[in-house]
């Protein structure tokens, strides 16, 4: 086998005869070609940049042959590739370092780390660059950051209106000449410097994004409304029409969603580079009123800085926010990473660990629902699981003298409550298995069929066995975490059957994370900050909305993204002509996974009553309703700060609810006064749904 120095100083006469830098993929290659194992690749590399350090810390001069050889090499490239923006000639006490971290990323990248290109590609033509229009001032504060990645120079979006104005998230303004779709799409591949780099580092870069104005939509040749009997954000172009045949002329293709509000269209990538651009169309309703509250109304400068902040601190939008928020997750935990055939030598697509994979994976029959061809095939009667949000009223009669005289009725609103329950969230990741008789385990997620029905419970409070909060009457189907917490009340319990997961892990930590970040910073540019006292942190939420409209929108949509993430994991059929048995486009993805959804609200609705059941026991306080993640309590006064327990200390007391601006804790959801919550309770109807005021919108994260 060849001397260390002897590899490098092949690896530097391949590269020398370079015409340019190659790639990480092809300086793979290469260094293959020159016979280096990763194995001694990261021997050397580990004992060369110590060397280094020891040298730059001045304790002692390094003198080894493989250090002067790999000088020579960093040399070289220094010379002949010197980084954007760096002076041709570099130390090789400033190079090395760098070099060596890029040469051996394979080794010490964490799996959830962005990865940027280290050296970007030619670039390619730029558009001309307008000053921002005077007349359309920002309407926030605070923009998103200009884009780091040199591939993607202008960010990750643009807004075009019928000028040919293209209007970037930090202000600039670029010159879109394209009169049709396919010179659009064909200038912002080329031309437009959008797009985004990957959150992870065996993740893909996100498409471009461009938003088209009602205005732009017309001059492109398409209708600037989409008419019909469906819901509008089920309708597409038929296909046709001249923008759909001109697409396919082209060469262009149009993915199953078709030429809808959301359309994305591609070309097969060429080794590396994707060819696919994702257009948002305004007049068709791309951007929902319910998340993203009177941004379609904006100037076009203002969308593209709200699609800016959210794309930056969440994900470019590849739909509504459902959609977003369930392409989140499979960003930051992609299903496959590369990996080396033993037999060949070469890289292939592996499994990435702690990934759902590629393949769709059918549910447990309990798990499924009634229309799913697990169930209608196999003619299934067992019975579901039924863990949904909390929808209970307490009954009138249970309402004692003292609580009627009560003057005020305050909601309490759990900040994103389904996004603190996925924190931490051990779920299944292979297929479910049946067991029979099986002894409980608390730490396996999967189905259990437990008798629960001998529990009582104190009627002041939902039972939190059931959504309705109404006493089990039999046997029934529960996630892993009600049963747990059956467990953690004092009770036994012994399961009758059950379907669990052998292979396990937290899927949803980094979704968790990014989507907590985000939702925190958010709120802090609202003015809602960490630091804030109780009375302050109620003060500065009654004005947030005020503050910044525009950045009110961004945190609707991040709140939006949590439920609707959520929900598409058991995502149901659509359209009338579908029929029971049958698969729908759905099942066809990894992401279908009802057994995950479960999971999560069991544990959110678990996580509430574990509140309601210590508030009883501090304050003896009982709730008048429970809605999803909004509780009412009757108080004597018109602000939580009646009726939250607090020690002598003046701080909140632990294991009731708490005010605070993170995930998992309690916001003003409404006020009212006591006798309209008794009078709604005696209606039938619950009071933590209309608190607010108007009738809010239960999100049970489907």
């Amino acid at each position: 086998m060849a001397s260390e120095e002897e590899l490098f100083a092949s690896v530097d006469a391949l590269l020398n005869e370079e015409p340019h830098l190659p790639p990480p993929a092809e300086r793979a290659r290469l260094r293959e070609a020159a016979g280096i194992t990763q194995a001694r690749l990261a021997t050397a590399l580990k004992t060369t940049t110590q060397s280094v350090k020891n040298w730059e810390n001045g304790r002692s001069e390094p003198k080894s042959p493989r250090l002067d050889a790999y000088q020579r090499l960093l040399k070289g490239w220094a010379a002949k590739y010197p980084a954007p923006g760096a002076a041709p000639a570099a130390s090789v006490a400033a190079t090395a370092p760098a070099a060596s971290t890029e040469l051996a990323a394979s080794r010490v990248e964490t799996a959830d780390a962005p990865q940027a290109s280290a050296v970007p590609a030619a670039a390619p033509a730029r558009p001309a660059i307008r000053p921002a229009a005077s007349s359309r001032r920002p309407a926030t504060k605070k923009a998103a950051k200009p884009a780091t990645d040199p591939r993607f120079p202008h960010g990750p979006l643009a807004v075009l209106d019928g000028d040919g104005c293209a209007y970037g998230v930090s202000g600039l303004v670029l010159d879109c000449p394209a009169t049709t779709i396919v010179e659009l799409v064909e200038w912002t591949l080329r031309e437009s410097g959008l797009g985004a780099p990957k959150l992870n580092r065996y993740g893909k870069d996100s498409d471009p994004l461009i938003v088209l104005t009602a205005a732009a939509t017309v001059k492109l040749g398409l209708p600037e409304r989409l008419e019909g009997h469906e819901q509008r954000r089920s309708l597409r172009l038929p296909e046709d029409h001249p923008v759909v045949k001109q697409v396919a002329k082209a060469k262009w293709q149009l993915t199953q969603r078709g030429f809808g509000p959301w359309a994305r269209i591609y070309r097969k990538a060429q080794g590396h580079e994707r060819q696919c651009v994702q257009l948002a169309i305004l007049s068709w309703d791309a951007l929902d009123e319910r998340s993203w509250p009177g941004v379609a109304e904006m100037e076009p400068a203002d969308i593209a800085r709200v699609l800016g902040v959210y794309a930056q601190r969440v994900i470019t939008p590849r739909g509504s926010t459902a959609v977003s928020g369930l392409e989140l997750m499979t960003a930051l935990r992609p299903p496959t990473k590369p990996e080396r055939d033993p037999e060949t030598g070469n890289w292939i697509s592996g499994h990435n660990p702690g990934s759902l994979g590629t393949e769709p994976m059918d549910p447990a029959p309990p798990e499924a629902t009634p229309e799913h061809p697990v169930v209608v095939q196999s003619g299934w009667t067992g019975g579901f699981l039924n863990e949904e949000a909390y929808q209970w009223v307490r009954p009138v009669d249970s309402l004692s003298d003292e609580e009627c005289l009560m003057p005020f009725a305050v909601g309490l609103d759990l900040n994103t409550a389904f996004l603190a329950a996925a924190a931490r969230l051990v779920v299944g990741l292979s297929a479910p298995d049946h067991f029979v008789g099986p002894k409980f385990n608390p730490k396996i997620p999967g189905s259990w069929l437990v008798d629960l029905s001998h529990i009582e419970l104190d009627p002041r409070l939902p039972s939190p066995f059931t959504p309705d909060g109404s006493r089990p009457t039999g046997p029934a189907w529960y996630q892993t975490h009600t049963v747990t917490y059956a467990q953690e009340l004092g009770y036994d319990v012994h399961p009758i059957e059950a379907y669990l997961r052998r292979e396990t892990g937290a899927y949803l930590d980094p979704w968790h994370d990014r989507l907590k970040t985000a939702y925190v910073d958010t709120l802090a540019d609202l003015g809602v900050t960490k630091d804030l006292d109780d009375r302050q942190f109620l003060a500065a939420m009654e004005q947030h909305k005020q503050v910044a409209p525009a950045l009110a929108a961004v945190l609707a949509a991040i709140k939006a993204t949590v439920k609707g993430g959520v929900g598409k994991l058991r995502e149901r059929p659509q359209g009338r002509q579908y029929k029971a048995g049958e698969r729908w486009p759905a099942l066809a993805r990894p992401t279908w996974r009802p057994d995950i959804r479960a999971a999560v609200i069991s544990k959110a609705r678990v996580n509430m009553h574990r509140k309601l059941n210590n508030m009883a026991k501090m304050t003896g306080l009982f709730p008048l309703a429970v809605l999803s993640d909004c509780v009412v309590y009757p108080s004597p006064g018109a602000s939580p700060l009646d009726f939250l327990p607090y020690a002598a200390s003046g701080k909140p007391q632990p294991g009731g609810f708490r005010l605070g601006p993170t995930p998992g804790l309690a916001k003003v959801e409404g006020v009212q006064e006591m006798l309209w919550a008794i009078d709604l309770m005696e209606k039938g109807l619950n009071p933590a749904r209309h608190i607010k005021g108007g009738d809010a919108v239960l999100d049970e994260g489907e």
